[in-house]
């Protein structure tokens, strides 16, 4: 697995796309946030200081890429990797992740972004990705299947948020 290269998307009325920087940690824990507070899509419980995103955000880049969707200015989502898990042989599969502001959602926008940072795991030589989808949550589960993942595991009850147990799938998509 190669360092991530900056890759800029032209711009267009979608909106252009590029690499997550540190000094976007606020704006995306500010889209992040939203999600811990009032769905069980992240299994987070307590909302995420930009010191902590950023931190997180280090943690990764620039061994796997993280992407901003943006117009105009306006941050409209993300989408990220991280490695699978830690052990070694691990080394040539990663966990994909995204998230849109709410209002941008089902817009197609969620494609676009999903879909670049997937070409960039291509073009790094990554073998596999995993979506892992608190269940039922059937906007990721199509999003996911529209970008050719499709359901290889699922969980129940592997979760707790808001007093009641939260099943978990996992898609994959082989490159």
């Amino acid at each position: 697995m190669g360092k991530t290269s900056p890759v800029y998307r032209e711009s267009d009325r979608t909106g252009r796309i590029r690499p997550v920087t540190l000094d976007d940690a606020r704006v995306i824990a500010g889209i992040y946030n939203p999600y811990i507070a009032d769905t069980v899509i992240t299994f987070e419980e307590q909302p995420v200081k930009a010191t902590e995103m950023a931190r997180r955000i280090a943690a990764v880049i620039p061994r796997l890429p993280w992407l901003l969707l943006e117009q105009d200015g306006r941050v409209m989502g993300y989408a990220y990797a991280s490695p699978w898990r830690e052990r070694t042989a691990y080394r040539h599969s990663v966990e994909t992740t995204i998230y849109l502001e709410s209002r941008f959602a089902g817009q197609g926008m969620g494609k676009r972004l999903y879909d670049a940072l997937l070409q960039d795991l291509r073009k790094m030589g990554l073998h596999t990705a995993f979506g892992v989808i608190s269940l039922p949550n059937p906007a990721s589960v199509a999003l996911h299947e529209k970008c050719g993942f499709t359901k290889v595991g699922h969980l129940a009850e592997a979760g707790w948020k808001f007093g009641r147990w939260v099943d978990v799938g996992y898609w994959q998509l082989m490159f």
